[in-house]
Order: C-alpha cells, then sequence, then structure tokens
C-alpha cells in the first residue's frame, strides 16, 4: 500500500475558525493574565514595600528586578526545551513554578526571601510566555494569526486591570500580601490545563507521534481525511530545521535576529518601568496613592485596546508600520505626561501610553513568531523574550534611581520615552526573511491533495 504524505502546516493554515481554536485562546488567555497580574504586583506593592521595610527608591527597584532576572533566564532555558520536550509539558511546569512562588512570596518577611522567591517565580512567567505564543500562533488559521495571537496576550493587559483594582480594595485592609495569595490562583487549574490544552503539532509530527497529529488535526478541520496510512509532514523548511539558537543566525536572519533583540529591549524597559513605578511616578506628580492605582488601570485599559487593534491592523497591513506607529503614539503621550494637564488628559494620555508600550510588546511576540520558521519558534520568541527581560531588569532600577535624584518629574517621563524612540529606529531597519514571508503555504499538489481530501469526507 503506497503512503501518502500531508502538509500540516498546509491545513492549519487554511482551516476555518472553530471552537477548538477558542479553546486554545481561552486558557492561553487565563494563563497570560496572571502572568499581567505579575507585572502589575510591583506598581501595588512597591510603595508599600518601601513603608514596611524602609527600602529607597533605588533598593525597591532592584527588588523589583529580582522577577525580572528570573524571567530573562526562564525565557531562554523554557524556549529551548520546549522545542525539545514539547510546549504543553513546559507551559505547565512553568505555570506551577510562577503560581507557587508568587503565592510563597505573600510570606516573605525580609527583603532577601522576597527576593528569591520572586526570582524563581520569575523563571516560570518568562519560560510561559514564549511558549503559549508559540503554541497559539502554530494552531492559528494564516489569515487571522496576529488578531488571535494580541488577542490572547490581551489578558496580559487585563491582569493590570485586575491588579490595580485588587490593589486599591483589599490592600487597605489586608496589606500587601494578599496580591501574591490572588496569584496562586493558577496552581488550582494545571490539572485542567493537562487536559484541554493541546500538544504542539509540529512537535508531534517531528517525534512520529501521528496518531495524536492526526487526532488534532482533525480538530483543526473535521472536513479533512487522514487515512492511516498518511504520513504527516511539515514544510520543509519546519521539517529539517534545527532548534538551536545558531538557526536563529542562519538563512539571513542574523540581521533581524539582532534589531529584534534591541526591539525587545527597548519596549520592554519601557514597559516594566511604567508598570513597575508609574503609580509611584504619579505620586511624585502630587496624585494619591489611591488615584496613582487608578491611572495603573487606565494604563491597562489602554493596553487592552491597542493590543487587540494593534493586531487586526497587523493583518491588515504589515507590521511594520502598526508597530512604529504605536511606538511614536506611545512618545508623544509619555512626553505629554510631564507636563501638567487636565486629569482627564492625564487618563488620555496614560492610556496611551499603556496601549502603545504593552500593545507593542505583544505585537512584537507575534512579530517574532511569524518571523521564524516554527522549528525554531519556541528559541526565537524565547531568546527575544529573554534578551528583552534585560531591558525589564533596567527599567524598574533605572526609573528608581532617577526617582532618588527628585528632578523635576517631567524628566521621569522622557526617560520612558527614549527607549520608545530607539525601538521605533530597530523595527524600521528589520527586513524580511526568508522565513518570514514562508508562512508554509500549500503547492499545487498540496491544495489538489486538501480538495481531494475533502471530497471523500
Amino acid at each position: 500500500m503506497s503512503t501518502n504524505t500531508m502538509n500540516v502546516n498546509s491545513v492549519v493554515d487554511h482551516a476555518k475558525f472553530k471552537t477548538f481554536h477558542i479553546n486554545i485562546i481561552l486558557w492561553c488567555l487565563f494563563i497570560v493574565l496572571f502572568d499581567g497580574y505579575d507585572l502589575a504586583i510591583n506598581g501595588v506593592v512597591l510603595p508599600l514595600l518601601m513603608q514596611d521595610w524602609g527600602l529607597t527608591a533605588v533598593q525597591a527597584g532592584m527588588l523589583a528586578s529580582t522577577a525580572l532576572a528570573g524571567m530573562m533566564f526562564g525565557a531562554m532555558s523554557f524556549g529551548m526545551l520546549a522545542d525539545k520536550i514539547g510546549r504543553k509539558k513546559v507551559i505547565l511546569i512553568c505555570v506551577s513554578l510562577f503560581s507557587l512562588f508568587t503565592f510563597l512570596g505573600g510570606f516573605a518577611t525580609n527583603p532577601t526571601e522576597f527576593a528569591v522567591l520572586r526570582f524563581i517565580a520569575g523563571l516560570g512567567i518568562g519560560g510561559v510566555l514564549p511558549n503559549l505564543v508559540a503554541l497559539t500562533s502554530e494552531y492559528a488559521p494564516q489569515r487571522m494569526r496576529s488578531t488571535l495571537v494580541t488577542t490572547m496576550f490581551s489578558g496580559y493587559a487585563v491582569g493590570g486591570i485586575m491588579a490595580a483594582l485588587c490593589g486599591k480594595w483589599f490592600t487597605p485592609d489586608y496589606g500587601w500580601q494578599i496580591m501574591f495569595y490572588i496569584a496562586g490562583i493558577p496552581l488550582l487549574f494545571v490539572p485542567l490545563f493537562w487536559k484541554f490544552i493541546p500538544e504542539s503539532l509540529t512537535f508531534l509530527v517531528k517525534a512520529n507521534k501521528q496518531d495524536q497529529a492526526r487526532h488534532f488535526l482533525k480538530k483543526i478541520d473535521p472536513a479533512v481525511n487522514v487515512p492511516a496510512n498518511t504520513q504527516l509532514v511539515l514544510s520543509s523548511n519546519d521539517q529539517t530545521q534545527s532548534s538551536s539558537v545558531q538557526a536563529l543566525f542562519t538563512e539571513k536572519r542574523a540581521v533581524g535576529t539582532l534589531l529584534f533583540w534591541v526591539a525587545f529591549f527597548m519596549c520592554l524597559l519601557m514597559l516594566y518601568a511604567l508598570g513597575s513605578w508609574l503609580p509611584k511616578l504619579m505620586m511624585a506628580a502630587g496624585y494619591s496613592l489611591g488615584s496613582s492605582l487608578m491611572f495603573l488601570m487606565a494604563l491597562n485599559i489602554g493596553a487592552v485596546i491597542g493590543t487587540i487593534s494593534g493586531g487586526v491592523l497587523a493583518d491588515r497591513f504589515n507590521f511594520k508600520p502598526v508597530l512604529i506607529g504605536m511606538l511614536i503614539v506611545g512618545v508623544l503621550s509619555l512626553v505629554g505626561l510631564g507636563f501638567n494637564s487636565p486629569q482627564p488628559v492625564i487618563y488620555l494620555l496614560v492610556s496611551l501610553a499603556g496601549a502603545s508600550s504593552i500593545g507593542c510588546s505583544i505585537l512584537l511576540y507575534s512579530y517574532v513568531a511569524q518571523y521564524y520558521p516554527v522549528a525554531v519558534r519556541s528559541t526565537g520568541i524565547g531568546w527575544a523574550s529573554a534578551i528583552g527581560r534585560t531591558g525589564a531588569i533596567v527599567g524598574p532600577i533605572l526609573i528608581g534611581y532617577l526617582l532618588g535624584l527628585e528632578l523635576p518629574h517631567k524628566w521621569n517621563f522622557i526617560a520612558v520615552a527614549i527607549p520608545g524612540i530607539i525601538g521605533a529606529i530597530a523595527i524600521f531597519f528589520i527586513r524580511q526573511a526568508r522565513a518570514e514571508v514562508q508562512v508554509p503555504v500549500e503547492s499545487d499538489l498540496d491544495k489538489k491533495d486538501l480538495a481531494t481530501q475533502r471530497s471523500y469526507s
């Protein structure tokens, strides 16, 4: 009996949007929500920790950066590990890590204990993001891939809104510790993640787990007939591509890889500087803690709008003009925050800053996911994210240092805006690599085979 082959990438690219896709988006969104919550925790608890433990702004900034350092190492190591053992296993490991150790952070009695627990939690937080992006991108139909990835990632900003509200409602009565206890909720859902989140289709095909791959292929497109003698394969570039870091610099991707790293560094520096210090920056400008937490919520409401609309625009146009436009808006809004304006205008500028900084960072993940072949997608996202995390580490420390200098508050916002300019320049010079435009497309033979298989079903 002859053996036919079927390109799974072609089936995924041309599939209709179904309940199976919604399932993936919602479960990944739930996990990302708590990552965004974890980011915004810093902005809520830093002013309180400075009071309880007598920390200076520089010390508090360094304390906030311990989790970010963990994220950097987690993004590097777990991104590569997922390309070897599968995304699902790594997602479950990372969720268990960040949920448990963030929860334990609420029991810390001194800065040293707090820093250690936050670093370990950061390993999981940093490791889970590249794999959620890669998994969502891998199963999404080509025509709406950016929209689905950014919709999933909008949970990041929703988590920030949740943190701001929880901080306003609960910390006056229960202290800063309650914020960390809430972060333990995902640990209860790990059995459900195991049951409902699918394994990477690319991993299953590369590991020659054909029966499991057929199972998920039928969920993606029930109209496709997959006989037992059909060998599932990946597009040639994905089938043979190495998952090593070296592969990020082959096939004319070296310059693009380095530019992505610069863009990630700058965008995450801007994002985490704002996420960690916005309430304190607004307090320095004369607002109360309660009002400042509402600015944090406005930042994340803007981020939700910016993230989803950015994904829709990227599917309709190109990533580059959308990202550059968002960064320009962000730079202008941050500079505007340095001047005295009516409160509604301040809320608008904060929302635009959130739409730019968080939305742009999230859209970059989607851009990277489509830039690299499937086989090195987690590695590419993981390393870009890891380099970006160094910017995330620098951001809170830099703003803590500037606050310690007690400069006019407009200079603090200008300092946060400068990385946005550099990030826009880096994105401008990214050129289309072969992998970016080679999102697997069916050959004429593939199209005939697919049409034939559908006609039999």
